[in-house]
């Protein structure tokens, strides 16, 4: 283990021999940090936080700090942190609240750049990119492999589909279904993630498939309902549809269009 003599780490924190905590970081009682992760100065990690292997936290993120939220009265809620994740400088992740099922939930392999922003409650998959600014209210739930560009915002219960791409300075109110790129205020469909599809290994009769989905589902003079129903009768066999369906029937807050 490799601790810097100006850390400072509770000795009830529970941080692997592989670990590295930089100069004039805090570490709090209930922290849990897994092999290989590193923890750069000035860092803060507080709260019931566990942490997986490998990540990267850099200097002065705040992690696992108490939500912003004024109906939070000290309740004893989590954060989970997989394995694989780089926390930028500034960036600030939370806790979850009682009210919002108490844990606020992060996978693996996803890029929280600085000043970016994971509110309480919030469920964030694998392979996600948050670029500088970016920022989710409360309650929010992300997708595989989604990108936010810088300084978007997302409101609170909002869903964002795998594969999502939300542009640069976009306010997001409604959900945003798989595969489709999403921008503006506020935020609508702007097509699809075609670059995004390709890159993580969609075939091209995949990208077909989505690509009349969509058509079906937003560019169609259908009702929302109509096109569902239709889409799940010509493509609804195929996996990739089937998550867009899935997707907007269970949509409470409405989707964007």
């Amino acid at each position: 283990m490799s601790i810097h003599s100006t850390a400072i780490v509770h000795p009830e924190a529970v941080v692997d021999v592989s670990a590295q905590i930089g100069p004039y970081a805090i570490i709090g009682p209930h922290v849990r940090i897994g092999a290989q992760t590193q923890v750069g100065s000035h860092a803060v990690i507080e709260g019931d936080t566990t942490i997986g292997a490998r990540n990267h936290i850099f200097h002065h993120a705040s992690v696992g700090a108490a939500p912003q939220d004024l109906k939070y009265a000290g309740e004893r809620t989590k954060l989970i942190i997989g394995d694989d994740n780089m926390i930028r400088e500034f960036a600030t992740l939370h806790i979850g609240t009682a009210g919002g099922g108490g844990i606020t939930r992060i996978g693996n392999k996803n890029l929280f750049m600085a000043y970016s922003h994971v509110a309480h409650d919030c469920s964030i998959g694998d392979g996600c990119v948050f670029a500088n600014g970016a920022t989710l209210a409360g309650h929010v739930e992300v997708g595989d492999f989604v990108i936010m560009g810088g300084l978007s915002a997302v409101h609170q219960f909002t869903r964002i589909g795998a594969y999502a791409f939300i542009g640069g300075g976009s306010m997001v109110a409604m959900d945003v279904p798989p595969y489709c790129t999403a921008q503006g205020d506020r935020a609508e469909l702007a097509g699809l993630n075609a670059v995004g599809l390709t890159r993580h290994g969609f075939t091209d009769e995949k990208i077909a498939r989505i690509k009349e989905a969509y058509k079906i589902l937003f560019r169609s003079k259908l009702g929302l309902n109509e096109a569902l129903a239709k889409l799940k009768a010509e493509h609804g066999e195929h996996p990739e549809v089937q998550v867009m369906l899935d997707f907007i029937s269970a949509s409470k807050r409405g989707i964007t269009r």
